[in-house]
């Protein structure tokens, strides 16, 4: 190979080298990739062939990392459907994918997750005031990403089991 055929290559190969460098760390979209290599000052043209070589290798894969991730997160930090897209669309996961992989997710599964969540803060919650308790148990499902109509459900429910009061929880009886 001629010393000119390996300068051009230089740039793909820096590029594809900092890109491992990056997925050793830990799983990335391509997206992310894409924007990390950019910011080392790659040229998009050596980006997209890299990373095109990368997602052929099954080194880059957006869905197995939205699958991944919807696991992980809802498991370890108990994140709702709709945080857990949002991120995954943050992370540069195009829609459809996000939304294949939290519809791994179903009602039951997030209901659970979040009456365990609920449980588990309730039970340091014993000298809180009801009404200080239920705003807080709310509001920790809603920053999660559960909707809305299940957080009151959930706390309400929870609440009425450990016996103490739901009235800010319970519905007008017309």
């Amino acid at each position: 190979m001629a010393a000119g055929e390996q300068a051009a290559e230089d740039p793909a190969r820096k590029a594809k080298a900092a890109a491992l460098r990056l997925l050793a760390v830990k799983p990335r979209t391509r997206a992310d990739l894409a924007r990390a290599l950019a910011r080392k000052g790659f040229e998009p043209e050596v980006v997209d062939s890299v990373l095109d070589r990368l997602e052929r290798a099954r080194l880059i894969d957006d869905a197995e990392y939205a699958e991944m991730m919807v696991r992980s997160r809802h498991a370890y930090q108990g994140l709702g459907r709709r945080a857990l897209k949002s991120q995954l669309l943050r992370d540069g996961v195009e829609g459809e994918i996000a939304q294949e992989a939290v519809d791994m997710i179903d009602a039951e599964a997030e209901e659970t997750r979040a009456r365990e969540l609920v449980r588990k803060r309730l039970r340091a919650m014993a000298r809180v005031a009801d009404d200080v308790a239920t705003r807080r148990l709310v509001g920790m499902l809603a920053r999660k990403g559960y909707p809305q109509e299940l957080a009151y459900r959930v706390v309400r429910e929870e609440l009425a089991e450990a016996g103490r009061e739901t009235e800010l929880l319970d519905l007008p009886t017309d």
